[in-house]
C-alpha cells in the first residue's frame, strides 16, 4: 500500500512536511504545497482518516435527526446543512427516526461515543436519554426548525404563529369568515404556534372559534385529503382552508375537485412552507416561505460556535417568513 513515504521521497520533502501540507496547508509555502500535491496523485496516497481521528479525538463529522427524511421541506434544510458543513470540512451524517424516541436516542448517543461531532435536531424533541443527558453537559448540541421549549440548547425557528396570523388576516381581508383548518399533530409545537396564530387573527376581526372547522393532520398529503373531505362534509363548509403545510394543501385541493367544486372561485386554500411544487399546482398554491437555506446555515454556524467553545450570539433564534401570495386564493363566495 502507498503509503506517506512514498509521497515524502516524490516530493522530495520530509515526512513531517508532507504531514503539515495535508493537514494544515497554510503553514508550507505554495510551491512545496505544490509538490506535495502531485507526489499525493502520482501516488495515489489516501490519507488514513481514522488514524487521524483517533488523534485528534474528532469524527469530522455532525449527525442530522430528521423525524421524516421523505418529507420535501425537512430535505431542503438538510441540503443547506450539507453545504454549509462541506465548507468547514465535515461529513453529514443522517439520522431519520421516523418519529421513534428510541432509534432517536440510540443516533444520538453517537455523540457521547466521539462518533460525531455535534448533532443538529430537527424534531421537537431532546434527543438525548434522560441517563446520557446527564453526561453530555454542554455537548454540541443545536434545535432547528421544530424547536422544543428546552433552554438547555439553542433553538432557530421560524415566526410561527406571527406567519400564521399573516395568513389568516389574508383570507380574512378577502372577504372569508368561515375558515377551516388542516393542522398538524396535537403534540407538535409548530401545530400549537399556528393555531394561536390562526386564533390571534380571528380575534383581531371579533370572529368567535369555531372549534368544529379545524381538523387534525399528520402533515401527509393523505391526511390533508381526508380532513378537507371532513370539513366539506359539514353542514355549512367553509370558505378557505388553511393548511398547516403545502402537502397537506395538495391533498385538500384533490379532495376539493373531487368534490366538484373549484378552487378559489368555491373555496381558497393555502399553504405553509412554499415547497417547490407548490407553484405547480392548478391553480398554484398560496403559502408562507421558511427560508430553508437559513435554518440550514444558522444550525451549522451556531453548532460550530459551540464545537469551538464560543458563546452563540443569539441563542433562541427566531427567523422571519413571507408571503407567498398566488391563485388558490381569491374573494369568498357571494352567499346565494
Amino acid at each position: 500500500m502507498t503509503n506517506i513515504r512514498a509521497v515524502s521521497k516524490l516530493a522530495g520533502v520530509s515526512v513531517a512536511t508532507v504531514s503539515r501540507a495535508l493537514q494544515k496547508p497554510d503553514m508550507v509555502s505554495d510551491a512545496t504545497r505544490e509538490k506535495v500535491k502531485k507526489a499525493v496523485e502520482e501516488a495515489g496516497y489516501k490519507p488514513n482518516m481514522m488514524a487521524r481521528n483517533f488523534r485528534s479525538k474528532k469524527s469530522f463529522s455532525i449527525m442530522v435527526l430528521v423525524p421524516d427524511v421523505s418529507n420535501p421541506f425537512f430535505g431542503r434544510v438538510i441540503s443547506a446543512i450539507q453545504h454549509e458543513a462541506r465548507a468547514r470540512k465535515h461529513n453529514v451524517i443522517l439520522g431519520n427516526t421516523m418519529g421513534k424516541i428510541d432509534l432517536e436516542r440510540e443516533l444520538a448517543h453517537l455523540l457521547l461515543t466521539n462518533q460525531t461531532d455535534g448533532i443538529i435536531q430537527l424534531s421537537s424533541r431532546y434527543p438525548l436519554s434522560d441517563e446520557d443527558r446527564a453526561a453530555a453537559k454542554s455537548q454540541p448540541i443545536v434545535n432547528c426548525c421544530e424547536c422544543v421549549d428546552d433552554d438547555s440548547m439553542p433553538t432557530i425557528q421560524l415566526d410561527n404563529s406571527g406567519a400564521a396570523k399573516a395568513m389568516t388576516e389574508h383570507l380574512l381581508e378577502l372577504g372569508h369568515k368561515r375558515i377551516g383548518v388542516i393542522a398538524g399533530p396535537e403534540a407538535s409545537p409548530l401545530t400549537t404556534a399556528r393555531l394561536e396564530g390562526h386564533m390571534a387573527a380571528l380575534k383581531a376581526h371579533r370572529i368567535s372559534a369555531d372549534q368544529s372547522l379545524i381538523m387534525a393532520g399528520d402533515y401527509s398529503l393523505a391526511s390533508g385529503k381526508a380532513a378537507a373531505e371532513s370539513l366539506l362534509a359539514l353542514t355549512t363548509r367553509p370558505c378557505a382552508i388553511f393548511c398547516c403545510n403545502d402537502e397537506m394543501a395538495i391533498g385538500a385541493l384533490h379532495a376539493i375537485r373531487e368534490a366538484g367544486l373549484k378552487v378559489p372561485e368555491d373555496i381558497s386554500v393555502t399553504g405553509f412552507d412554499d415547497l417547490e411544487f407548490a407553484s405547480y399546482t392548478s391553480p398554484a398554491l398560496t403559502t408562507v416561505a421558511q427560508p430553508s437555506a437559513a435554518f440550514g446555515a444558522h444550525a451549522i454556524s451556531t453548532l460550530f460556535d459551540i464545537m469551538a467553545g464560543l458563546k452563540t450570539q443569539e441563542r433562541h433564534l427566531v427567523l422571519p417568513y413571507e408571503l407567498i401570495i398566488r391563485g388558490s386564493t381569491g374573494p369568498a363566495p357571494r352567499p346565494n
